[in-house]
């Protein structure tokens, strides 16, 4: 199933590129739930990964994308939220991959890091992607089960 409505975040040093990222995403056609940042001034990045985690699990949205200075601290604040799969990733390879083998539902992307053109391609990716299910699917039945244990 690709995604037709996507939650996006970003604390102010991903607010760039999340206000690029958006039209990445509405280039696939996806409506987009803007979950902040809105601007330049210093924010907390776990206010918006949290924000964009609950609209994923909370099935308002399809699937996430959050963005800080290095997506470390926003990932580990998307990845708090139960039922969250919140995945880093640096290339389109790796956002494939979280897609097929960790049914991630979550992108974070490094604003420092990576490059806008690079991050649109990413987020093409992501989206476009599906879980292949398989053999990664006891797995990803594991990772949910780590969500009961908090």
């Amino acid at each position: 199933m690709k995604p037709k409505r996507i939650a996006i975040g970003s604390d102010h040093a991903g607010y760039e590129s999340k206000e690029q990222a958006k039209q990445s995403l509405a280039a696939l056609g996806v409506e987009i739930d803007d979950k902040g940042t809105n601007s330049l001034e210093s924010v907390d990045y776990p206010d918006f990964g949290a924000a964009v985690g609950r609209a994923v699990v909370n099935g308002e949205v399809d699937r996430g994308v959050v963005i800080c200075g290095s997506g470390i601290g926003i990932s580990i604040a998307a990845n708090k939220v139960p039922g969250v799969r919140a995945a880093l990733c640096w290339n389109e390879e790796t956002a494939r991959l979280a897609r097929e083998h960790n049914d991630a539902n979550v992108l974070c992307i490094g604003a420092r890091f990576i490059e806008p053109e690079l991050a649109a391609r990413m987020i093409r990716t992501f989206m476009e992607t599906e879980f292949s299910g398989g053999r990664h699917q006891q797995r990803v039945e594991k990772l949910s089960q780590l969500d009961d244990a908090r």
